[in-house]
């Protein structure tokens, strides 16, 4: 029988797998890949604002990535930097400030690597009832949102004449990556949380033939990849997250010798 830490290591990472799917078809169907990198790795500088002030670091990883992503739309709006070089530009930035500051406070033990690659093995009963929790309100929101969303993706302009607001959507939707990124940070650290968002959708969009298709696949894909990691980083003794996002690039491996089929075959 697999020890209670292996058994919620699983329980945690299909939850996590179950949000990054839908979630992650919005980040390939927008093509934000580096703007969902750019909200991960201000989620260091979130922990180290939260160690400063003695918050929670959960807490503090959501208020920065969220004031992150309000950032990047206003400077968007002024029109002064292209798109990829603000990313560029917010992205290094917060990763090295946050570095700096955690460097700055020797009083404050603080796993990096931890921050940086995750550890799943290490998630307690506390942090599962966050994930699906805070998990429960993200998908809740999302499927709320669904269809104005979809709208949105195709075009704002005619979301906007639907009345479906494609500007207050897109806000809705970095908020719910930025609760994202909190709950996964633990789990898969902030260089693997884009690769979950990004690997498991590509890998559905290529057999989906409906967006709602292409949501479950990208869920479903998620999860054998973390079932596929995990019980390859027992046998093989390797990094669990890591592991995982690799588990990942083989289902993405496997569904690409798959013909082209639905939403891929309409690009």
């Amino acid at each position: 029988m697999l020890e209670s830490f292996f058994t919620r290591a699983i329980i945690a990472g299909l939850g996590v797998a179950a949000i990054t799917g839908p979630l992650g078809c919005f980040i390939v169907w927008r093509r934000l890949a580096y703007f969902g990198d750019t909200m991960a790795h201000s989620a260091i500088l979130g922990v180290a604002l939260a160690l400063f002030f003695s918050l929670s670091p959960m807490a503090g990883v959501f208020a920065i990535a969220v004031l992150v992503a309000i950032i990047l739309v206003f400077l968007q709006k002024r029109g002064s930097l292209s798109s990829d070089s603000l990313l560029g530009l917010l992205s290094h930035s917060t990763l090295a400030i946050g570095l700096v500051l955690v460097s700055l406070m020797p009083h404050v033990r603080i796993d990096l690597m931890g921050l940086l690659f995750g550890d799943i093995l290490a998630v307690s009963v506390a942090d599962l009832a966050l994930i699906y929790g805070g998990g429960a309100v993200v998908l809740g929101v999302l499927a709320w949102l669904w269809r104005p969303m979809l709208a949105g993706t195709v075009s704002e302009d005619i979301a906007q004449a639907e009345g479906f607001a494609p500007e207050r959507n897109k806000l809705v939707f970095m908020v719910l990556l930025a609760a994202l990124i909190a709950i996964a940070m633990k789990i898969l650290g902030v260089l693997l949380i884009t690769a979950m968002l990004i690997i498991p959708a590509t890998a559905a969009r290529r057999i989906a033939n409906t967006p709602e298709q292409m949501a479950l696949y990208a869920a479903l894909g998620g999860m054998a990849a973390v079932l596929l990691g995990l019980w390859a980083s027992l046998h093989f003794d390797t990094p669990s997250g890591p592991s995982i996002v690799v588990a990942a690039l083989g289902v993405f491996a496997l569904t690409s010798l798959v013909p082209l089929n639905g939403l891929s075959a309409k690009d």
